[in-house]
């Protein structure tokens, strides 16, 4: 094992990775730009380097100053956490012939998972359902056509680099094909650099399933249950819950062998995410990998009581799992909510702004996952992800009442501030959400409804 973690990312992750690194005893050293000199994990590192000005491309995605922050500090490991350079394989490549230990998957398999067209025909090789669609990225909106003609409207473009919910856009008629692949192209470059995009069918009241994954450099492989993420907007996970709700056992273990059996095909190491597109009539399909720590972890952590960056950690220093599939025995349900600095009645702005009050939740069966305090500045520079509220309960009922009281107890404010926390305690009391039977669409025809109601 290692004894000294680079965290080479900032925010509630950066600080979430730090204390499993502390409880196991290893060093960590914070990477920071300007604007975060004062972040909570920077004084909670034992080192903290200062990288850059608070623009992201001149510090947290400057791959050189990382580098160098490693070899001063003496860290033999990096850990991305997620976003930025987490699903780069250049820069696990990089990590490696500085002899830095990449806490993630082989950057080959991570450079074959990043290309969403090439990952989509692997998994089919393996035996993984996958939507009809493009065979490869298509080059034109004619060619966009031609495929979309073949497979059925709706379809979703998407680009081949993505991740995080953008670079996205449903087409439901030929005539907005050609807009919408130059918008999308236009976003896939500016955001991930590479504009190629391909296609797939779109599944109208699908839900979105997805499968934590745990591979050690042995062969062994195991699934730690299914979260269920189907409350998003545009693509944008904001609640996600484990297990999921009404899925019948079968089609249970059937997504999560599937998920394994992906895994083990490409020689996945570390911790993966699965997701699916489950269908109306029960078929489900694989969507794409993410070959990194989710946003929503912590709700599997929670039903699993297994602590997943600790296991990142274990399988990067070349330890074999301890885990065995027989004995991971989710209990109970658990629901997390993502607060972020934005005003859902101006379309979801970012508000920033400095934090005068900050005062989150306690009680029992509560966590939350925060980088925030009185007196932070939210700044325009990075997501506007405050925090993550997660509760857990015996029954489902029970986690969305706790998760429900948790997020009215939450004090936020700050002037020119908003948060998203009265628009997730709406969402939970939706009755489609508190049925389980919401789907990908919840978002939308909770807005259409009260665009409807506002008219009369």
């Amino acid at each position: 094992m290692f004894t000294t973690v680079l965290i080479a990312n900032r925010g509630e992750i950066a600080l979430r990775i730090a204390r499993t690194c502390r409880e196991m005893g290893l060093r960590t050293v914070a990477v920071y730009s300007t604007a975060d000199r004062d972040s909570a994990v920077v004084r909670f590192a034992d080192r903290a380097v200062h990288l850059g000005p608070a623009g992201a491309r001149a510090s947290y995605l400057h791959i050189p100053s990382i580098v160098e922050a490693a070899r001063l500090t003496g860290a033999e490991a990096v850990h991305p956490g997620y976003g930025f350079l987490s699903e780069d394989p250049d820069f696990a490549e990089i990590c490696q012939a500085n002899g830095l230990t990449f806490i993630g998957p082989p950057p080959h398999v991570m450079e074959q998972l990043g290309d969403k067209s090439v990952a989509r025909r692997m998994m089919a090789e393996a035996g993984l359902p996958v939507l009809p669609g493009s065979v490869g990225a298509v080059r034109s909106p004619g060619e966009a056509r031609e495929t979309a003609a073949r497979t059925g409207y709706p379809v979703i473009l998407k680009a081949v680099a993505g991740g995080g919910g953008r670079g996205m856009a449903v087409v439901r008629e030929p005539a907005d094909m050609a807009t919408a692949f130059q918008e999308t192209r236009a976003h896939a470059r500016a955001v991930f650099g590479d504009e190629r995009l391909y296609l797939e069918r779109y599944v109208d009241g699908a839900r979105h399933i997805e499968v934590q994954v745990l591979c050690d450099t042995h062969g062994n492989a195991v699934h730690l249950a299914e979260r269920d993420c189907s409350v998003q907007r545009r693509h944008q996970k904001l609640i996600e819950e484990s297990p999921a709700p009404n899925l019948p056992d079968p089609l249970r273990r059937d997504i999560c062998a599937a998920a394994v059996r992906g895994a083990l095909a490409v020689g996945y190491v570390g911790a993966a995410t699965f997701e699916f597109v489950l269908a109306p009539d029960g078929s489900f399909y694989l969507m794409e990998v993410n070959c990194r720590l989710q946003v929503e972890h912590p709700v599997t952590e929670m039903v699993t009581g297994i602590d997943l960056v600790r296991e990142q950690l274990t399988i990067a220093a070349g330890e074999p799992l301890t885990l065995r599939q027989d004995a991971v025995k989710p209990r109970g349900v658990a629901v997390e909510a993502r607060i972020n600095a934005e005003d859902p009645d101006r379309g979801f702005l970012p508000t920033p702004g400095r934090l005068t009050e900050f005062f989150p939740p306690g009680g029992p069966f509560v966590r939350v996952d925060t980088h925030a305090y009185p007196g932070w500045p939210i700044g325009p520079d990075y997501d506007s992800l405050l925090a993550k509220t997660i509760a857990w309960a015996p029954d489902r009922d029970q986690a969305v009442a706790r998760l429900d009281r948790a997020l009215a107890e939450f004090c936020i404010e700050g002037p020119g501030v908003c948060t998203t926390t009265g628009y997730l305690r709406r969402t939970l009391a939706d009755p489609r959400f508190r049925a389980g039977r919401h789907t990908t669409g919840l978002v939308a025809e909770m807005a259409a409804e009260a665009a409807a109601l506002a008219a009369r």
